[in-house]
């Protein structure tokens, strides 16, 4: 388990528009040797072949392609080009992909494309995917031969996030800004962090099209507008230009410590079991998952980190509760192989509340018809 390590960023003073909150994440000096770019893949469904027995099928609108470079090399954000103004004959063309080999692969000795986000998510439904992995007699024969297959869930694209479209297209981007934390009605909805300035910039408007969670999505759309938090430099101590200047950087530092400590807190506070999912140069790409907290904030997410640890890019998506109570369930049911009564026990429950859980998480075809019969009987001789 590890945490998240933000190290190099800092935030900026947050801008708000109705009930998006952004954060800017600023970079000192980018990150050298790597830039990423992206692919525009069209509206309609694309299939994944990852294995030859497993396709995996979602709506991908764009894919992220991540590029060694020399550390001076001269290099160019993914969709710039020298044009005179309003002469949009050069634009970049988009790509009509809809057929993948896998999340991540490499098209080139160095460079790599993968799904933002996708690879995450992929790594969420995959959680012990196979099922129970000892034969109890509470299980069904489907659950023995085919574990949780078929598994889905649902998101919302940004566009279906309420005043974010607004704030992406309001918001000012910052010369050295290299993320973005965005909160909706002031829940941490996600992070995204890409190596270089010019890559955010070309970035930025990919907001919009990533996934966002039912809770983030129900957030935007009954919550109400959230306050500005506005800086006073003002009052006695404050007499002569050296004196406003030295006000204005400890705010500075009072927003950077407010915004990790307690804004984000839910998000770089707690541990991640990191998974590796490709090797490029000497970066590394992998995708994270929570310990499933129920109650409190679960993150997935993927990111790219150098040879010293650095983060050079993250994108985050937030869980929902149901969610939250599925990746908790199924987590407990491995630590304890899978065995319905010792699971009950560790959990503090009966062993028939525990299959009404799994039932009511959607996961009640797992368990025998009679079995789940009995427990829904003990239930109601308990109630």
């Amino acid at each position: 388990m590890t945490t998240l390590d933000l190290t190099g960023l800092t935030t900026a003073p947050a801008q708000v528009w109705g009930g998006v909150r952004l954060v800017p994440l600023l970079r000192d000096e980018p990150i050298p040797g790597l830039r990423l770019r992206a692919e525009c893949y069209g509206d309609g469904p694309a299939v994944v072949a990852v294995d030859p027995r497993t396709t995996y099928l979602s709506y991908i609108p764009h894919g992220f392609v991540a590029t060694l470079t020399g550390d001076s090399a001269p290099t160019a954000a993914y969709g710039t080009t020298l044009a005179r103004p309003g002469d949009r004959t050069g634009a970049p063309a988009r790509v009509p992909v809809h057929v993948h080999r896998r999340m991540a692969r490499r098209t080139a000795p160095d460079r790599l494309r993968f799904l933002p986000l996708h690879l995450a998510v992929e790594g969420y439904l995959a959680l012990h995917f196979g099922g129970p992995e000892v034969v109890w007699e509470e299980w069904s024969q489907r659950a023995v031969r085919h574990g949780l297959s078929p598994r889905e869930e649902q998101a919302y694209a940004g566009a279906e996030v309420r005043d974010l479209a607004d704030a992406l297209r309001l918001f000012e981007i910052h010369p050295r800004q290299c993320g973005v934390v965005v909160h909706v009605a002031d829940a941490l909805a996600a992070a995204f962090v890409v190596p270089h300035p010019d890559d955010y910039r070309a970035l930025h408007p990919t907001l919009l099209q990533d996934m966002y969670g039912e809770l983030i999505h129900h957030y935007a759309t009954l919550g109400a507008p959230v306050p500005e938090f506005r800086s006073r430099l003002g009052g006695d101590h404050v007499r002569t230009l050296a004196d406003l200047r030295a006000a204005a950087w400890r705010q500075r530092v009072e927003w950077a410590g407010f915004h990790g400590t307690t804004m984000a807190a839910g998000l770089l506070g707690t541990a991640y079991s990191v998974h590796r999912v490709h090797r490029l140069g000497h970066f590394t790409l992998s995708r994270f998952l929570p310990a499933f907290r129920p109650g409190l904030e679960n993150h997935i997410g993927e990111l790219i980190t150098d040879r010293r640890g650095r983060t050079a890019y993250l994108k985050t998506f937030r869980l929902s509760e149901a969610q939250v109570r599925r990746g908790h369930l199924l987590s407990r049911l491995a630590e304890h192989d899978w065995h319905l009564p010792t699971t009950a026990a560790a959990l503090g429950v009966t062993e028939a509340a525990l299959g009404l859980r799994l039932d009511g998480a959607g996961f009640g075809a797992l368990l025998r018809e009679d079995v789940l019969a009995r427990y829904r009987a003990a239930a109601r001789r308990e109630g």
